[in-house]
């Protein structure tokens, strides 16, 4: 729900330990002081064409200037919605969706959103990961079942017993040690 020092973090070791030219968008640029309540409230003014613009920016930005070659997208919860959508641009070569919700949720719907399953039906060349959690309400298994439904672009790393945000931080009660390492190793190996 925003950039913030975890993310930064996240970058930078993605940056330094794997060698990689890493940008991370502002999902609620203007609006870097809402409060998470405010964000909740602002999603369904918030469009598609935005936040898949500055990704497509950052990934032409990344290939400009760094000459990167290959690009991928990586997000958590709405960053994993979004991640799933620009998948069907076909701009990117491998994405990773971390618990990313499949559906847009209901209190966020607008024309601006499109629905990330329909996004993941195109035709598109992007090899995909989920990383989904068997208690994770934001993915339920008919969601889950429907990606499954789209065959060999899409690969699942499920983890029957982790709840929404079990990877990325540490220090929310959700988090999950050892399923966390193994999702991140999967994502690695994924993206390399």
């Amino acid at each position: 729900m925003g950039l913030r020092p975890l993310f930064d973090d996240m970058c930078a070791h993605l940056a330094d330990d794997e060698q990689w030219a890493v940008c991370a968008p502002e999902p609620f640029p203007g609006h870097e002081d809402f409060t998470l309540e405010q964000r909740f409230a602002h999603m369904p003014e918030v469009s598609d064409d935005q936040r898949l613009g500055d990704a497509l920016a950052a990934a032409d930005l990344l290939s400009r200037d760094t000459g990167v070659e290959r690009i991928g997208v990586l997000g958590f919860c709405m960053g994993g919605m979004y991640t799933l959508k620009a998948a069907g641009t076909g701009r990117f070569d491998r994405a990773v969706a971390f618990y990313g919700m499949l559906t847009v949720p209901r209190q966020w719907k607008s024309s601006g959103h499109g629905e990330p399953l329909e996004w993941l039906g195109r035709p598109s060349p992007t090899k995909v990961l989920a990383i989904v959690g068997g208690r994770d309400v934001m993915t339920p298994p008919e969601d889950v079942a429907a990606v499954r439904a789209l065959g060999d672009r899409v690969e699942i790393a499920f983890y029957p017993e982790a709840e929404h945000g079990f990877v990325h931080d540490p220090a929310r009660p959700a988090h999950r040690a050892d399923d966390a390492a193994d999702a991140w190793s999967k994502a690695l190996v994924f993206l390399a």
